[in-house]
């Protein structure tokens, strides 16, 4: 498949825009299935393949650099093209060459980010749109990179506290298999010919053998498991049911809640700050909740406000928001300041969602830790206990 720029004529008058088809063909059929009439179409040398994702930190650098240059006075192409040549990451330089191309050809720069939902996310293009409608991109620009920055190091801190629990976990069970695959059985043909063998031996030798003659098994059960997992990943409403059930369970899912939370209020305080209106921003935020839920939650408010009704009452409704948060949400717009109190309110939750990682953290090392020492001393008594009485018999 390649990417085709064109330009073409059609009802609404001449337009511009990027295609992904196997040949220039299928790209006029394309169009004219669309009554519009081509008249130029030209490959995209700096087209992004579907499959190209741009990580979340070089966004917010380029979003940075962008709205700097504008407000030190270079204009909005000009500064495009200067992250485009950026060689040191080629799938970002990449896409806003294209936009560069689009923003040339007189395309607005948030619905050149609209052909490329795979770099971009609506979001970014909802924030985008509402700077140039307004006038105001450059701060549209720094209050977005904030937020994906922000986002980028939330997340590094979730996967920072799980990491250290991990690696103890995989290194106690490459311990323990060793024991079991090599030291174990060099003791099974000591012990075979006494005529009575400790029960905790023959817990040991039994797990012994079945590790490493049935080792296939656990194989399979793992290649099993694998793919349930991948299942459960792609399907739809799997995974609303498994949220719901997640969310359902004590203290992880108030951990999850609040997360989720967080992310709900940010992004819509953030949305609201860039003057994007209030039922796009509640729709863009509904996609980005993360749990079914939640998301119909936020679905029914949308539809609340679309009465003229508050936003407090609905989302208090579903029972998946803190009484304080939807306290805090419901002054705010008695006070007309809702977006700097939603993000006030993303960073409160964030902060505790931390302190309680933390402390878990902090727990489940020495309690990791003990276990595998436990379970050591239960494999050196299994293998010594034999030998004890077999001294004293002597």
């Amino acid at each position: 498949m390649a990417t085709f720029r064109y330009i073409a004529t059609g009802p609404s008058g001449r337009t511009t825009g990027v295609l992904t088809a196997p040949s220039e063909q299928a790209v006029v059929a394309e169009l004219s299935r669309q009554n519009l009439a081509p008249i130029k179409i030209t490959p995209s040398k700096g087209a992004v393949s579907g499959g190209s994702r741009v990580p979340a930190a070089q966004l917010a650098l380029a979003y940075r650099q962008v709205g700097d240059l504008l407000r030190a006075g270079v204009p909005l192409l000009r500064s495009i093209r200067l992250i485009g040549r950026r060689r040191s990451a080629p799938k970002l330089a990449a896409a806003f060459t294209e936009l560069a191309d689009q923003v040339e050809d007189g395309v607005e720069l948030a619905t050149a980010m609209e052909k490329r939902p795979e770099v971009f996310r609506s979001i970014h293009i909802a924030m985008i749109r509402a700077g140039e409608k307004g006038g105001f991109l450059e701060l549209s620009l720094e209050r977005l990179a904030a937020f994906v920055q922000g986002q980028v190091e939330l997340k590094r801190k979730i996967v920072g506290a799980a990491v250290y629990p991990v690696m103890i976990a995989i290194v106690g069970m490459i311990i323990l298999l060793a024991v079991f695959v090599f030291f174990i059985p060099q003791f099974r043909e000591l012990y075979s010919d006494l005529p009575q063998i400790p029960a905790i031996t023959q817990v040991l030798m039994a797990i012994s053998a079945a590790v490493t003659s049935s080792w296939y098994i656990g194989v399979a059960v793992l290649a099993a498991l694998i793919g349930a997992i991948w299942w459960a990943a792609r399907n739809p409403d799997f995974r609303a049911r498994f949220g719901r059930a997640v969310i359902r369970t004590p203290k992880v899912g108030g951990l999850l809640k609040d997360l989720a939370v967080a992310r709900f209020t940010r992004i819509l305080g953030t949305l609201l700050a860039s003057g994007v209106p209030m039922l796009a921003a509640l729709r863009i935020s509904k996609d980005a909740a993360g749990f079914e839920a939640m998301a119909s939650a936020i679905e029914e408010a949308t539809e609340a406000v679309r009465s003229g009704d508050t936003l407090a009452k609905p989302l208090g409704e579903s029972g998946l928001f803190p009484d304080d948060v939807l306290e805090m949400i419901s002054v705010a717009e008695s006070a007309n300041n809702l977006d700097d109190v939603l993000v006030g309110v993303a960073e409160t939750l964030e902060s505790r969602v931390d302190r309680v990682l933390t402390a878990t953290v902090k727990m489940i090392e020495p309690i990791m830790l003990l276990t595998i020492a436990v379970a050591i001393v239960f494999v050196a008594i299994g293998l010594l206990l034999p030998m004890l009485k077999l001294t004293q018999g002597i």
